[in-house]
């Protein structure tokens, strides 16, 4: 039955093709023919505009800017890539905190998010660091009170996710904080910090919520670019190996 019914179905559509007339089927494939022929005439004429545009974006792209012995990866807790880039960010705010605040900055974290390729071993392009920091994302300076700031170091015991960190050391137990330091030292609750950051965990990104009990300080430092400035002032990467999250229950 079921195949009686399934001939019935084919020879209804036929008679029904069979009925459109032969001036409306060439009516409606002339004037398919006539878009994709102005289709294809434009994107040839955009092309051939913009090739020299794309050749000069692919020379600078291409460029070296610096080498690394070691493959960069983005795995584990403490990744040399996710340390590098975390060290960078730190460098670069307190630079521009020294000039605009005229004080250094503590410590400095990224998401592991956002570092969204590696770098392998040999030279690194231009193009590399737009691939690994595709976003517009910039520094932010936040400056918290010692006790405000274990709001950190208990997100990591909570997440135990492995945002790259520079200047901290942070070890959790039982989902709990068993070491917190920053550069080197036990946190004084009355004493201020300054933690640099990207625009988007200080905007609350990653469940990072502690930041909010922060004051803000935007210093329009495009984090990318802070990156190949860097990149370009060490034309010799060799990261050494640093536990600076130590997840101690972690399976």
């Amino acid at each position: 039955m079921q195949n009686k019914l399934l001939l019935l179905g084919i020879a209804l559509v036929s008679l029904t093709a069979c009925k459109t007339t032969s001036s409306q089927l060439v009516h409606v494939e002339t004037q398919k023919n006539i878009s994709i022929n102005n289709e294809l005439k434009s994107d040839e004429e955009l092309a051939k505009f913009i090739e020299p545009y794309t050749l000069k974006l692919n020379k600078e792209m291409n460029q070296k800017i610096s080498h690394t012995q070691v493959n960069l990866t983005k795995e584990g807790d403490n990744s040399n890539l996710g340390n590098l880039l975390a060290d960078y960010t730190f460098d670069g705010a307190d630079k521009w905190a020294k000039t605009n605040l005229g004080r250094t900055i503590d410590a400095a974290l990224i998401n592991i998010g956002g570092i969204r390729t590696t770098i392998g071993k040999g030279d690194i392009l231009l193009k590399n660091v737009y691939e690994v920091m595709p976003f517009e994302n910039e520094v932010i300076i936040v400056k918290f009170k010692g006790s405000d700031l274990m709001g950190l170091f208990e997100y990591y015991a909570k997440y135990q996710k492995n945002n790259p960190v520079s200047h901290l050391y942070i070890e959790t137990n039982q989902g709990s904080v068993s070491k917190a330091l920053i550069n080197g030292k036990t946190i004084n609750p009355d004493q201020d910090y300054y933690v640099a950051t990207s625009d988007y965990l200080a905007l609350g990104g990653d469940n990072m919520k502690f930041f909010s009990k922060g004051e803000m300080i935007p210093t329009g430092i495009k984090l990318r670019d802070l990156f190949i400035e860097y990149f370009k002032n060490n034309t010799d990467i060799n990261p050494n190996e640093e536990i600076r999250l130590h997840f101690i229950d972690k399976k």
